[in-house]
């Protein structure tokens, strides 16, 4: 273990070790506080970024936070790092890399090149070392493009999760909800349901009904039921209409573990899902096989008490591994699901959100992000609208669209169909070009690409409510 040192105002901090060297290096929030190895002081904290902006890159491939015999997320990172990528970063400290990062010769090109030699401790070192706007420069530099029915993550464009959740599953109130969502151009990213049961059956219900509607409607778009990746296993193996497979994943093997899910099932699920053959063919010539949707957040390995004392930032960049290893077409942090215990405030949810956006998108990962806070942490909606314009700005890929803004079965307040309207509005930001094709063709969009306000109900929609599900 190496022992890292900065002096300031004559005094000289130690720390012992790139895991507490990061942790102290990362700006506050609750959750490390609450795990006990938060810097004691702004002062630590300052020197704690200064002597990590002088640790070269390369002792992040050499040095583990968690240990590799330990953990199968560690083995995953060390084994696959693309040293050829790494190559022109090789001869760069932490804030060397911020530097480069920041100018110009970090171009689209140049960005998507290196990302296969990054480890996601380097992206979260230099995030600890970034302003607000540093992070969101650097991100909307990025372009991250995936495919399944339609194609999300180009220049320009936002997409949505219609996430239509209701308490009891029922089948009218859903159906209701996606019908809201879609005239308001939600749903290009999925249409994604969170169970309120985890039954097979009651999961196999749903999964049917969206494949209904989506091909009843010629709907460029694919669906999801957010429940264990085992029971998706089980459905598909008995032929269920399942277009992406779901998993919650984390950035320890101990963490995954309480998950129930190991990298193994993760591969086994997405060769089954291949294998279902739903996606789309391209114009490209290129298949749509991005088939998997991972939630992440930080504060879930030390929920789980499986953080290994890594500060949660670092252990969520480190869940990105785990989701770049298969391929994703979207990847969601669900910033401030986990609650004040992790993310206390409006201030820590914000900078938490930027960060694990720019650690994905400098992975190489579709970067999406659920702008979200609990009832009972020190935020409200003015700190979402902050984020969710700073997150435009930046190129996210995705966010949601929840009707009113309030998840009646998950509890939480996040983003509203009416909030993808003013990011196109104000950013110019458009819907993949596939599901806009076809909003314009049902009469939701016009050709500019804007609401119809007051449209009539396109024909054949009544069919989505009236239908005995």
């Amino acid at each position: 273990m190496s022992l890292y040192q900065a002096t300031t105002n004559s005094h000289t901090w130690n720390f012992q070790g790139l895991r507490d060297l990061m942790a102290k290096a990362t700006p506050l929030r609750s959750g490390d506080c609450l795990a006990g190895i938060a810097s004691e002081s702004a002062q630590q904290r300052v020197a704690a970024q200064m002597a990590l902006a002088d640790v070269p890159l390369k002792q992040f491939v050499d040095e583990a936070v968690v240990p590799y015999e330990e953990d199968e997320v560690t083995r995953l990172i060390i084994d696959s790092h693309d040293s050829s990528a790494f190559s022109p970063l090789s001869a760069f400290t932490v804030g060397d890399f911020r530097d480069w990062l920041l100018s110009e010769q970090a171009d689209r090109e140049m960005l998507q090149q290196v990302a296969p030699g990054l480890t996601p401790e380097m992206a979260a070192a230099v995030s600890k070392i970034m302003r607000v706007q540093d992070l969101i420069l650097v991100a909307q530099k990025c372009e991250v493009v995936t495919r399944f029915r339609n194609t999300i993550g180009r220049k320009g464009c936002m997409s949505t999760r219609l996430q239509p959740n209701h308490p009891t599953d029922n089948p009218a109130g859903i159906a209701a909800s996606v019908l809201d969502g879609l005239l308001y151009g939600n749903g290009d990213a999925v249409i994604g349901i969170n169970p309120a049961s985890d039954s097979p059956r009651a999961v196999l219900a749903l999964l049917n009904m969206l494949d209904d509607v989506i091909n009843h409607y010629e709907i460029p778009t694919q669906s999801c039921v957010l429940t264990h990746v085992s029971t998706q296993l089980q459905l598909m193996q008995q032929g269920a209409p399942l277009d992406l497979v779901f998993q919650s994943i984390a950035g320890t093997e101990k963490a995954n573990d309480s998950f129930g899910v190991t990298l193994a099932m993760l591969g086994e699920a997405r060769d089954a899902a291949l294998q279902l053959n739903r996606g789309s063919e391209f114009e490209s010539g290129m298949h749509g096989d991005n088939v998997m949707y991972f939630e992440t957040g930080q504060g879930s390995a030390l929920s789980a008490n499986a953080h290994h004392g890594v500060d949660q930032q670092t252990c969520e960049a480190r869940a990105y591994a785990v989701a770049r290893a298969f391929k994703p077409l979207l990847v969601n942090t669900v910033v401030g699901f986990i609650g004040p215990e992790y993310l206390y405030n409006g201030k820590q949810i914000i900078r938490a959100g930027l960060e694990d956006h720019f650690c994905g998108k400098l992975l190489g990962l579709p970067m999406g992000c659920d702008i979200c806070y609990t009832n009972h942490a020190d935020a409200d909606q003015d700190d979402m609208d902050m984020l969710l314009t700073q997150l435009a700005v930046a190129g996210v890929n995705f966010i949601m669209g929840v009707p009113g803004s309030d998840d009646i079965m998950l509890h939480y307040q996040s983003t509203s169909f009416h909030d993808a309207l003013y990011v196109r509005e104000v950013l110019g930001k458009r819907p993949a070009a596939e599901f806009e094709a076809w909003l314009q063709r049902m009469g939701i969009f016009s050709e500019a690409g804007k609401l119809k306000v007051g449209q009539e109900l396109p024909p054949g929609f009544d069919r989505l409510l009236a239908k005995p599900w």
